[in-house]
């Protein structure tokens, strides 16, 4: 079936672009390190292009699904895959989503990395502008709150 063939052909072109992928994330997380911007400018270029060519192989990988009757709304096409019996065509699509979830982990913990970094941005720049007076708690889930009149736990 040509359908099977093409959407073998799209998942392992997803398999080495995801590939691709988690190299400039590891690359992004050593430029984050550091500091370096114009080198993190560039890989945030390269993981959009990459990121682009996914999410359109993903609408192709659809609408080859559908015609072959999967139903969207039905759940997971991985359980339409195998519960058609297309073992090779699983494995594939297993591998593929075994290599986006890693990418996901990877860019997540980017991501908490870039938010970490700019709350230290947002410290020495206070520090700078002399409002750094200001005395700061931890609230219930960790992030730092300022210390006032309302968070005052008890007065004499």
């Amino acid at each position: 079936m040509a359908a099977i063939d093409d959407l073998k052909n799209l998942l392992s072109q997803d398999i080495r672009q995801l590939e691709t992928l988690v190299e400039i994330l590891r690359q992004e997380k050593s430029c984050l390190s550091g500091s370096d911007s114009k080198a993190l400018e560039t890989l945030t270029q390269q993981k959009n292009a990459v990121l682009e060519e996914i999410r359109e192989r993903a609408k192709q990988k659809i609408r080859l699904l559908v015609a072959m009757g999967f139903r969207p709304d039905s759940g997971e096409p991985s359980r339409f895959i195998r519960s058609a019996g297309l073992s090779d065509l699983y494995t594939l699509w297993h591998e593929a989503d075994t290599k986006l979830r890693e990418c996901h982990l990877l860019n997540e913990n980017n991501g908490r990395i870039i938010n970490h970094l700019q709350k230290r941005l947002t410290r020495l720049t206070d520090i700078f502008r002399g409002a750094s007076n200001q005395q700061k708690l931890y609230g219930a889930k960790g992030q730092q709150t300022t210390v006032s009149s309302r968070t005052v736990l008890a007065s004499a």
